[in-house]
């Protein structure tokens, strides 16, 4: 599985199937352009593989069983279900992903298979689904903003773990992170990605979330956070200038790196001037005034 095989369409598929999916902006996508141009570049327009770490893929395999545990009737989600879950889930991965097949070996991933149970464990420790029932798992969610300064609209795009509507109409958007509940730069990236959700919800729905709560597995902690009309308004503004950005920078092909702390776990410094390395260069944006497709999230994405 690779972060570049789902971000756009493959060159030779029909003209009909590209035109019904208009370019938009993820939450991932956006987080990448926002932590570093380059990142952004190499991720959406020149689609360079990245070979997704066992870490990430036991996220995904995790988000899948906790799917399919809300698929179950009320009273059968308990934790010998979601633990039963597990290796299908896996076994279903490998089957839609072939390559994922050698990624562990067969001590290494009786450790993995491990971990993971440990971490569907520590979910029940945090809710009890028995007691929830949410409108939506795995929601695909899209608005647009209205246009920007430069005249172009914004059509944002994303996928939400969980969508929770109470009797009184309130929202809550949850959203599990099978790692450990971050410091300050990954607290405001997770944030980020929340209030993401917020504004499309807040577009379509037209009230304002009540609750944005992100479950955090590894060391069993909540996050929950409460978004304003006022500040939604303002985080909007934000996005219609990340995605004037990445047109300016798409059609001048200047994507310039950002050196951060985050380039620890960046798997393209080979690539990256900041490292002595040289990008490929500039495949160019589309003459035919098309964008490349920055609003698809691969499972690792929302994974993380």
């Amino acid at each position: 599985m690779t972060l570049a095989s789902e971000e756009l369409p493959p060159a030779d598929a029909p003209v009909e199937a590209a035109a019904r999916r208009r370019p938009a902006l993820s939450p991932s996508r956006a987080g990448d352009f926002k932590q570093c141009p380059l990142l952004y570049r190499f991720r959406v327009v020149d689609r360079i593989p990245e070979v997704p770490s066992p870490v990430a893929v036991r996220g995904t395999v995790v988000h899948a069983v906790l799917e399919r545990l809300f698929a179950l009737p009320a009273a059968e989600r308990v934790p010998e279900r979601a633990l039963a879950l597990l290796e299908p889930a896996w076994h279903d991965l490998q089957q839609a992903e072939p390559e994922l097949v050698g990624l562990l070996s067969e001590d290494d991933a009786a450790a993995w298979l491990d971990s993971a149970r440990d971490l569907l464990r520590s979910y029940f420790t945090l809710e009890d689904p028995r007691r929830l029932s949410p409108e939506a798992c795995e929601l695909l969610v899209e608005a647009e903003l209205e246009p920007g300064e430069d005249g172009e609209p914004v059509l944002l795009r994303g996928y939400v773990d969980r969508l929770d509507i109470a009797r009184t109409g309130e929202i809550r958007v949850v959203d599990y992170k099978t790692g450990a509940a971050p410091r300050e730069i990954g607290e405001a990236r997770a944030l980020f990605q929340m209030k993401f959700y917020a504004v499309v919800l807040w577009r379509t729905r037209g009230a304002v979330p009540r609750q944005l709560r992100l479950i955090y597995l590894a060391d069993r902690q909540l996050l929950t956070y409460t978004p304003d009309e006022a500040e939604l308004r303002r985080f909007e503004r934000t996005l219609s200038a990340i995605w004037s950005a990445i047109l300016k920078a798409g059609r001048t092909g200047d994507f310039r790196p950002r050196r951060s702390g985050m380039c620890d776990y960046c798997s393209h410094q080979a690539l990256c001037p900041e490292f002595g390395g040289t990008p490929p260069p500039y495949p160019g944006w589309p003459s035919d005034g098309a964008v490349p497709d920055a609003g698809q999230e691969t499972p690792l994405d929302r994974a993380e």
